[in-house]
């Protein structure tokens, strides 16, 4: 007879309360909101007041940080006098870790008490109306490994986590996307912000010409390696959820290209963007505080 944790690679409720609590017990901070930095967006992080820095080898149960890029550790902090965490450094597929395991820091979070998520990543542009450094907002997903049966949720569920079915149609909360783009206009940032769907494949090869036509014709505007599976699992879990594509490279769609994709160029447009992300988030953040019960 399999047990529970057996069928999702070891990642149980028991193992993610564990680390909860041995993160709740090392830190006074208290997060309401999460924060997943992509691709050369780890300087989000920075912005963090008092922080208290956990590298993920260092906590029980966590998987580690492998992508150049990513810093690998959790921050711990108050962000515009609101308590947050930040991954800076994500998992993905690529790497080789169970789907479950990629997206246990979700879980992790719930039961330490995040209700916000924000979440981001460096994404190719499908949609040939984008620019390099423009920054999505994202209102739906196309999860292609979930086409396969590759989904964080499946295996048995655990009801102490969310309902076996959960609803997809909401996943990226309307409010919120709302919210962003004010901020976004106020901010004087609204030549640069776009709004689409994003495509996640697995990874880590990028995408064949005939791929990225395919998936443009499919309806997506971006694509990428991650954030798709965090989002089911949080959403599962009855988190808020919003997530920002960084625009880093376009998407070669012509034969005749000589342009090649590659991880340098995506790691610079974090870097030259970046600072307006940052502005972008924590402004978001100290308007949560306002709106925290209106949405």
């Amino acid at each position: 007879m399999f047990s529970t944790s057996e069928f999702t690679s070891g990642v149980s409720y028991e193992e993610c309360r564990a680390t909860a609590d041995w993160l709740l017990s090392n830190t006074q901070v208290r997060p309401t909101v999460g924060i997943v930095c992509g691709s050369g967006l780890g300087g989000l992080a920075e912005m963090l007041k008092e922080q208290q820095v956990f590298k993920y080898c260092d906590i029980p149960n966590f998987p580690r940080s492998t992508v150049h890029g990513h810093a690998g550790q959790l921050v711990f902090g108050t962000l515009k006098g609101k308590p947050c965490v930040c991954m800076q450094g994500r998992f993905h597929l690529y790497e080789g870790y169970p789907i479950q395991k990629i997206t246990l820091p979700m879980r992790v979070f719930k039961l330490m008490g995040v209700e916000t998520m924000i979440l981001t990543n460096a994404a190719g542009g499908l949609n040939q109306d984008y620019k390099v450094g423009d920054i999505m907002v994202i209102k739906d997903h196309i999860n292609m490994p979930g086409f396969a049966g590759m989904n964080p949720l499946a295996g048995p569920n655990d009801d102490r986590f969310g309902v076996r079915f959960p609803c997809m149609s909401d996943a990226y909360d309307r409010k919120l996307r709302q919210m962003v783009h004010d901020v976004a206009a106020e901010l004087g940032y609204g030549d640069f912000m776009k709004e689409g769907v994003y495509v996640v494949l697995g990874g880590p090869s990028f995408e064949t010409i005939a791929e990225c036509r395919m998936l443009h014709r499919m309806g997506a505007d971006a694509v990428g390696m991650s954030t798709v599976h965090e989002v089911i699992v949080a959403r599962h879990a009855g988190m808020r959820c919003l997530a920002m594509s960084l625009i880093s490279n376009q998407a070669v769609m012509d034969y005749d290209s000589q342009e090649k994709a590659n991880h340098e160029e995506v790691l610079e447009t974090g870097r030259l963007r970046a600072e307006q992300m940052e502005k972008l988030v924590s402004t978001l953040v100290t308007r949560l505080e306002h709106n925290n019960n209106s949405i």
